[in-house]
């Protein structure tokens, strides 16, 4: 269903920019040309467009990791470690997709229109789906268990008002529920220690590319690197990493370890969140010598010098993010894993509110605190901003949380291993062995 309403969205976007009617006129903002704004019934379409496409993949992603995962049979452990090389393949297809879309498509857009770059997306999703309908057969599926925000909303209140429930079998309270809620709130902390993590992404994705246009982009006579295309390194690294991380460090941790995805999800997440810090280090490092070398020298650095922040963030995001989603997996209950995958995609939204918030806070206290009335990033030119400071500024932040990341992940100690589970479920969980006794257990 929602993979068609972000269908629908591509469509309509690929319409409105191929048909003339249903967007401004063309201009061109490069020779000072006053743009006129969209309007009325255009604008209305161009949203409705943007919200059925962010509709469809905020929906969609996390199904879709959650379901694929459901495909495994977690009780044996030759497919609970098959499970493991899931989300690493998973993220491999995601880091060959981002990929694609920041060359290939860029570069049909900029040649042949965006309503054909939308419409090569429109296309690219109709075959998805027709691949999911032919496999329709042969997947394994989960009987629905409904929402968990209602039994988890029915422990708080009863929680909070201090007092039994009625005997009524509508509103006893379950110790199912009861660890639902538990390991929600528990890996609540470890949740927010990624907020910090896409807040330095999010440097990525702008000021490191503004940094590249600030640098010479050349890298033959006649060809350039479009500065947008730098954010290209971190997937370009994970397609060659992943396979190997897969296929060589996983079994050959797994023989000291015994652990089935080679070392566990938060250690490896850990490790990421350490690396995310070395990535501002070069970026801090990167900046505060172009910046010399443009004010004092009048020269311009090759733009192969920005590679660092972007390689070494890849190596940490192959950490981070793909042990982050098969931590929540592997901790879930019933209907909580697709929940759990979709607030993995919340902490890209949190980190990028994080960022604005940030730069705004920085131009605010750095233009009272100095003598001059400009903030570190307040010109919008590199040459006389402190975009240095800045990145050491959030290379200390990610350093305090990662030790932050630590001191919860140290006391993490929710056992999912003791949560029963229903006797009509197609598939148990695997954390759940010889405690189908306490099924029936109801917590007055």
């Amino acid at each position: 269903m929602y993979i068609i309403i972000r269908l629908q969205g591509f469509i309509l976007l690929s319409v409105q920019a191929h048909v003339p009617q249903l967007k401004p006129p063309p201009c061109n903002v490069n020779d000072g040309e006053q743009c006129v704004e969209a309007k009325g019934m255009k604008a209305m379409i161009f949203f409705v467009a943007l919200y059925l496409v962010a509709l469809g993949s905020g929906c969609v992603k996390p199904n879709m990791l959650a379901y694929g995962g459901d495909q495994f049979e977690q009780n044996d452990p030759k497919q609970l470690k098959k499970l493991s090389t899931y989300f690493n393949a998973a993220y491999f297809a995601f880091s060959v997709g981002q990929l694609v879309s920041l060359t290939i498509l860029v570069w049909v857009q900029t040649h042949s229109g965006m309503d054909v770059g939308f419409g090569v997306s429109a296309a690219v999703m109709a075959m998805g789906l027709i691949s999911l309908i032919c496999g329709t057969l042969y997947y394994r599926n989960k009987p629905p268990q409904g929402s968990i925000l209602t039994p988890v909303a029915q422990v708080l209140v009863a929680a909070f008002s201090k007092r039994n429930l009625p005997s009524s079998p509508s509103s006893m309270i379950r110790v199912e529920q009861v660890e639902q809620v538990k390991i929600l709130l528990s890996v609540i902390p470890i949740f927010s220690c990624t907020i910090v993590f896409n807040t330095i992404l999010a440097q990525l994705q702008t000021f490191s590319v503004q940094q590249g246009r600030a640098m010479d982009t050349h890298l033959t006579k006649s060809f350039n690197i479009p500065p947008a295309s730098l954010q290209s390194i971190p997937y370009i690294l994970l397609i060659f990493l992943v396979p190997l991380y897969d296929t060589f460090f996983v079994p050959f941790a797994r023989k000291f370890t015994g652990h089935e995805s080679g070392i566990s999800p938060l250690r490896r997440i850990g490790f990421g969140l350490f690396l995310a810090t070395f990535s501002m280090v070069a970026a801090a490092l990167l900046e505060k010598k172009r910046r010399d070398v443009a004010v004092n020298h009048h020269k311009v650095l090759s733009i192969f010098w920005i590679t660092p922040q972007y390689l070494i963030f890849g190596l940490s995001e192959m950490f981070t993010a793909i042990g982050l989603l098969e931590f929540f997996y592997k901790q879930s209950l019933k209907g909580m894993q697709a929940f759990f995958t979709a607030i993995t995609y919340c902490s890209y939204s949190f980190g990028f509110y994080l960022s604005t918030l940030l730069v705004s806070l920085v131009n605010k206290i750095t233009s009272t605190s100095s003598s001059s009335a400009a903030g570190w990033l307040h010109n919008n030119d590199l040459n006389q901003d402190r975009l240095d400071l800045f990145y050491w500024l959030l290379a200390v932040l990610s350093f305090l949380n990662f030790l932050n990341y630590l001191f919860w992940s140290r006391r993490y100690s929710h056992a999912p291993s003791a949560l029963p589970q229903p006797n009509n479920a197609k598939e148990i969980n695997p954390y759940s062995q010889l405690h189908d006794h306490h099924h029936n257990n109801i917590i007055p």
